[in-house]
């Protein structure tokens, strides 16, 4: 038996490896200035649907073209850590002349740190509370609710240290809170060049610009703006009853310019059809290194406020399209974008598959089902659930539910 053993090792060396997991991603061209902003919500919501299946490894835009921090911010950002630090120092020890000159130049720094505040407010919040108890020290109550009110503004649940600040000021800030300047309200519009940059005020997730945001406190906010291929963006954003607006041009890298030049010739290549070679599409595939890709286009039909979409799934590497479809999306009112674009991106892979059923990672049955899996009979892997069967009844549509064109 050993011997037996000993004879197949260098046979069992020799076997090929199995196949790793196919690189792919979605990549959306836009071909109106208004539809900029939906492309880069349409390839978010492809790439969710791709990573639902075995043998894809798929590749996040920000993986392919960058998405730089702000590095100022990062550089301010620390400068305002140390000027808070030697505020509060001087603050604790009594000095309240020189706290108050530290904190006013702490606060001026962090202003060009707000990109750079993913994960809190602080140091902004923190300087922001001492700035108020010095000025509350120092008689200057107006100027001490101001900034009490920009507080609650960046962090409603700011938590005020007891041992650190006067019950004084804290009964200062409930004030300020049940006070009129506390129910203020105003929105704000922020849009970027190019559109479809992800907003976050206060590190919370608002939309894609060109985006809208009512109701928000008066006062200071965070607000920092992503988009894959282009550096991070952020600015204290000052709200004030009246609608205000923030608007900035988004700087691109390398990596996007170099694919911003291809863009025209994938899309004429997507909108062509058939099964020719495509080679625009191939030679993005090679510089970004994908073996299968999601490659479409988006239109704005502003007539019936609907967006067409183009989308074909490519072979990147040979560029030959494995399937394509072209739907007209009648917007996200109701939150039905997300699930359309699924049902898409499951017909095309399914297709270009054979149809056949897809496994997806999760073990969990009731994952991702939306109420609406009934009325078609049909899974994320493409493969009905539900097999048709003859009617004993003679009743030729009976079990047709109009879907059956997916």
């Amino acid at each position: 038996m050993k011997a037996l053993a000993l004879l197949l090792l260098p046979t069992l060396a020799l076997a090929a490896p199995p196949p790793g997991p196919r690189r792919i991603s979605s990549l959306i061209v836009p071909m109106d200035p208004t539809a900029e902003s939906s492309g880069p919500r349409l390839e978010n919501y492809m790439n969710e649907a791709l990573g639902q299946f075995q043998g894809y490894t798929v590749r996040k835009p920000e993986e392919l073209f960058g998405m730089p921090p702000d590095e100022e911010a990062q550089t301010a950002l620390k400068r305002g850590e140390q000027g808070y630090k030697e505020s509060l120092e001087a603050f604790e020890k009594k000095d309240y002349e020189d706290a108050e000159r530290k904190i006013r130049a702490t606060l001026k720094e962090l202003q060009k740190a707000a990109g750079a505040m993913t994960a809190s407010c602080n140091p902004l919040c923190d300087a922001t509370a001492l700035y108020a108890a010095v000025m509350h020290l120092r008689g200057d109550a107006e100027e001490a609710k101001l900034a009490l009110l920009d507080l609650m503004a960046l962090n409603p649940t700011y938590e005020m240290d007891t041992k650190r600040f006067s019950r004084d000021l804290i009964a200062l800030r409930l004030q300020v809170a049940t006070g009129v300047n506390a129910a203020l309200r105003g929105g704000a519009t922020v849009k970027s060049r190019p559109a479809g940059a992800r907003v976050f005020i206060d590190n919370e997730f608002k939309g894609y610009t060109p985006v809208t945001v009512s109701t928000l406190s008066v006062g200071k906010h965070l607000l920092r703006l992503e988009r894959p291929g282009f550096r991070q963006y952020g600015q204290i954003l000052e709200v004030s009853p009246d609608d205000v607006e923030a608007s900035t041009a988004l700087q691109p890298t390398d990596a996007y310019k170099a694919y911003d030049t291809k863009l025209d010739g994938v899309a004429s290549e997507v909108m062509r059809g058939g099964n020719v070679s495509n080679p625009s599409v191939a030679g993005m595939g090679k510089s970004l290194g994908l073996e299968q890709g999601l490659v479409g286009t988006v239109r704005d039909m502003p007539d019936n406020n609907t967006t067409e979409l183009v989308l074909g799934l490519f072979e990147m590497r040979t560029g030959k399209r494995l399937g394509s479809k072209r739907v007209v999306l009648q917007g996200d009112e109701f939150g039905q974008l997300k699930s359309e674009v699924n049902r898409l991106v499951n017909h095309l892979v399914n297709n270009a598959e054979g149809g056949g059923e897809k496994v997806v990672k999760s073990s969990d049955p009731l994952e991702n089902a939306h109420g609406t899996d009934e009325w078609n009979g049909e899974d994320r892997g493409g493969k009905r659930r539900i097999q048709e069967k003859k009617s004993k009844k003679g009743d030729p549509l009976e079990g047709v539910n109009g879907t059956e064109d997916w």
